[in-house]
């Protein structure tokens, strides 16, 4: 299965491995605008061709999948285009930046009828899939609350249109929220979701920190922290009405050693250890290039589908606009 890669990034290079690391997979092709730049990134990971256009790598009929590592405010414009040329399809987090551009994204990829997936790697990750076994034996009781925090100091190396931390960092933890949230109590849990936000403003003008919380029904809710311009620093605890679970390692880099521990309060507390072949992004190259062997359009759950990625946008954008009132 031949890849090409939009951009010259450092996701590129990290992907461009987890490519060559899988046998039916072949780095065939990687589009840079910077002669330079794709010179070195050439040099480095060895793809069979290049191209100074990302236009020319989308209309090489040799390339079965594309992986757009481009800044977010141009993801759709590049889905748009391989999904004309029937090409599948992975782009990078966030989907986009806004709505408009998400549903034009979206749509462009259902007209085509092509493979698509948003490169939330970790949901790839055994990790992930024995977090929602665990929650599914009931141990924990019924989930209450979750409270998520990503923050990483990244502001000096994103560009200022990708719309700052939100879209950035916190589509990692609102991501795994909706992915509990959704396993936990359905679809219609994200129909009636209030949100109240605090925001502040990095020297480019986006938010780069944000604080929200966030009421789904009744019995749930989330709190949720971002940061782009200080520390590096993973939280995330599920509370149930019994016990709870907190991710010890960093849930979005998950490796080869994994943990998490489950607590019954004022009881018991055990850690438990997933083990895995590789990181997030080698098991996100082989799921990717197994659907596409199958004739699939989408990943399956855990993993983002199409409709998942619509409502973590939906997620992301409620909570810019609540945080910049």
């Amino acid at each position: 299965m031949k890849w090409g890669i939009l951009g010259t990034s450092f996701i590129s290079g990290v992907m461009a491995d987890a490519i060559k690391g899988d046998a039916q997979s072949e780095l065939y092709a990687v589009a840079g605008r910077t002669e330079k730049t794709l010179n070195e990134f050439a040099a480095q990971y060895q793809p069979t061709v290049t191209f100074n256009s990302y236009d020319a790598l989308i209309e090489d009929e040799s390339v079965d999948i594309i992986y757009i590592a481009l800044p977010n405010h141009v993801h759709h414009e590049y889905v748009i285009k391989a999904a004309q040329k029937g090409k599948a399809i992975l782009c990078e987090k966030s989907l986009s930046v806004d709505m408009e551009k998400t549903d034009a994204a979206l749509a462009a990829v259902k007209k085509a009828g092509v493979f698509f997936a948003e490169g939330l790697m970790y949901l790839n990750h055994p990790l992930i899939a024995s977090l929602h076994k665990e929650l599914a034996n009931g141990e924990i009781g019924e989930v209450r609350s979750i409270q998520a925090s990503y923050i990483a100091a990244i502001d000096q190396f994103v560009n200022p249109e990708s719309k700052g931390a939100l879209y950035n960092l916190g589509c990692y933890p609102m991501s795994l929220i909706h992915s509990v949230a959704q396993q936990q109590f359905g679809e219609s849990v994200f129909e009636n979701l209030q949100i109240s936000a605090i925001g502040r403003r990095g020297h480019d003008g986006n938010i780069c920190e944000s604080s929200a919380m966030m009421r789904f029904n009744d019995s749930f809710t989330a709190q949720i922290h971002t940061a782009e311009d200080h520390g590096l620093k993973h939280g995330f605890t599920i509370l149930g009405s019994k016990g709870c679970i907190t991710l010890d390692t960093n849930p979005w880099l998950p490796t080869e050693e994994n943990r998490f521990t489950v607590e019954i309060y004022e009881t018991s507390k055990r850690e438990v250890k997933v083990e895995a072949q590789g990181d997030g992004f080698h098991y996100q190259v082989r799921n990717i290039r197994q659907a596409v062997e199958q004739g699939n359009k989408e990943l399956a759950a855990p993993m983002a589908t199409h409709q998942n990625s619509r409502v973590i946008m939906k997620l992301l954008t409620d909570w810019e606009q609540a945080a910049s009132a």
